[in-house]
């Protein structure tokens, strides 16, 4: 079923990773290192130090409209990847890898409480990027949380994914572990799901963020940019609260 998988994946990993390169190195040239920062640990770290975005020092102020970190939020009604208004005036990128238990954690734990207070309220969109770092199991988990979106079941799959802690390549986000998350997240046609998992698009995306996440010099998965303001770790709401809420009374 799976035969041949891994030659052309890589073959299309290494075209799309060259041509990333090459045109995000021009639009993302001034905003590597981003992270840096920002604090590099998963570990939940103080507010102070993990609300500082470009230019920002003391205080969590926004960007100017024409930096180009704004470039990185797609606000794409069709996004399988996002929830949220295209158009909510913060948008905040999250940098995952579906084996990270930290970011399970995150999941389960603190982002309920940014979807009820932010999401809900048209306030907040999120938009997910695979960032695939822990080995085989990562990408293969990466490449089908896309192929469950590609039948509206990305976020049925990236909560059953992260419903439990996990260890790095425990089997989890095998062949068989993928196949069996996706029924689970209620995926209606599996034959396509499997199909999926080797198509360039969905291989190309997968390169895509992870190429992406590396130009900004996110280190650590979960890694948030919030109207590119950087946030590493799985931080308490609190954290996240101290950088949008003066976003958001910005924009209004």
């Amino acid at each position: 079923m799976f035969t041949g998988r891994n030659s052309r994946r890589n073959r299309s990993v290494v075209v799309i990773a060259l041509a990333t390169l090459v045109v995000g190195a021009m639009v993302i040239s001034g905003m590597a290192g981003l992270f840096a920062g920002a604090g590099g640990s998963s570990e939940p770290t103080a507010p102070t130090d993990a609300a500082e975005g470009p230019g920002d020092t003391d205080a969590v102020t926004p960007i100017p409209g024409d930096h180009p970190i704004h470039t990185l939020a797609r606000r794409d009604g069709d996004d399988p990847l996002a929830i949220g208004e295209p158009d909510a005036p913060i948008v905040m990128l999250m940098y995952a890898d579906f084996q990270c238990a930290v970011c399970g954690r995150w999941v389960r734990e603190v982002e309920p409480t940014l979807i009820d207070e932010y999401v809900d309220a048209g306030d907040l969109r999120i938009e997910f990027r695979n960032f695939p770092i822990h080995g085989p199991e990562s990408d293969l988990a990466a490449r089908a949380a896309r192929a469950a979106g590609e039948q509206d079941r990305f976020r049925e799959f990236y909560e059953a994914a992260y419903a439990v802690d996990t260890h790095r390549d425990s089997g989890r986000f095998s062949e068989e572990g993928v196949v069996g998350l996706a029924r689970e997240a209620g995926v209606p046609d599996l034959d396509r799901f499997v199909a999926d998992l080797d198509r360039e698009e969905i291989v190309e995306s997968v390169a895509r963020d992870a190429e992406e996440a590396g130009m900004l010099g996110v280190a650590v998965p979960p890694s948030f940019l919030i109207n590119g303001h950087a946030v590493v770790g799985a931080q308490p709401a609190d954290t996240f609260r101290d950088t949008i809420d003066p976003l958001l009374a910005a924009a209004r």
